[in-house]
C-alpha cells in the first residue's frame, strides 16, 4: 500500500508539473495572440522633426490612434512600446488616452526599456512626458542594467517575442539602418502581421491581405 501510494504522488508530479508547464505554454500563446509592439522612427527622422503641431505629425497621430482601435476591435489588448521618443511614445500616449474611455479601459500598455537612465540626454519635456507614461504603464520591464547597444537589440527582439501583431510607423520601401529597421525584420523573421504607417504620408499598408474581418 505504501508502495502504491508513494508511486501514485511520483506520477501526480511528473505529469502534474506537465501539464502546468503545457498550461503555461498554452497562456503565453494566447496572450501572444492578442498583443501588438509598435515601432517607428524617431522625432529627427520626419520633415517636420519635433514640431508635433505640424498637420503631417497630427496626421500619423490620428492614423496611429486608427490602427490601434481597429487592433482593439480585433481583440489585441497588450500593446507594447519600446520608450522611445517619437512613434513610440505618441502610440504610448494616445493608448493611455485610450484607456480613460469606458469602451477601451481594458487596454493594456507595456513598456520594455533597454536599460534605467536612457532618457538622461532628453529635455525636460520629453522626460517629463515618459515619466508620465511610466507612471500609468500596466508593465514596465528593464532589459539590461548598463547602457550599451545590446540592450537595445534585447529590447527590440524581446517586444517582438511577445506580440503577434506590428504597428510601424516605417518607409519599408527603403532601407534605413536604425533600431526600427532592426525591429521590423526581426518581426519578418518571426512572422508578425506587420500595419506600415508611411512616415511622410501616413498611407497605411499590410503585408497580410486577410489581417482585418470584414
Amino acid at each position: 500500500m505504501t508502495w502504491i501510494i508513494k508511486r501514485s504522488w511520483l506520477i501526480y508530479l511528473v505529469y502534474g508539473k506537465y501539464n502546468r508547464q503545457r498550461s503555461m505554454l498554452g497562456k503565453e500563446n494566447h496572450m501572444n495572440s492578442f498583443s501588438c509592439v509598435i515601432t517607428g522612427h524617431r522625432p529627427t527622422r520626419f520633415k517636420f522633426k519635433y514640431n508635433e503641431k505640424d498637420k503631417r505629425c497630427q496626421r500619423i497621430k490620428k492614423c496611429l490612434q486608427e490602427q490601434l482601435i481597429r487592433l482593439y476591435n480585433q481583440g489585441v489588448r497588450c500593446f507594447w512600446a519600446g520608450g522611445a521618443m517619437g512613434a513610440d511614445m505618441w502610440a504610448a500616449e494616445i493608448l493611455l488616452r485610450m484607456k480613460e474611455q469606458t469602451m477601451y479601459q481594458d487596454v493594456e500598455l507595456c513598456l520594455a526599456l533597454p536599460f534605467e537612465g536612457y532618457d538622461a540626454g532628453w529635455d525636460d519635456w520629453h522626460r517629463k512626458r515618459m515619466g508620465f507614461i511610466r507612471k500609468y504603464a500596466a508593465k514596465v520591464l528593464i532589459l539590461g542594467e548598463m547602457p550599451s547597444s545590446d540592450n537595445y537589440k534585447k529590447r527590440n527582439y524581446y517586444m517582438v517575442e511577445q506580440a503577434r501583431y506590428m504597428v510601424a510607423v516605417y518607409d519599408n520601401t527603403h532601407n534605413m539602418r536604425s533600431g526600427t529597421q532592426q525591429t521590423v525584420n526581426y518581426a519578418k523573421k518571426k512572422g508578425l502581421q506587420i500595419i506600415y504607417i508611411h512616415p511622410d504620408t501616413a498611407q497605411v499598408t499590410t503585408e497580410d491581405a486577410i489581417l482585418w474581418k470584414k
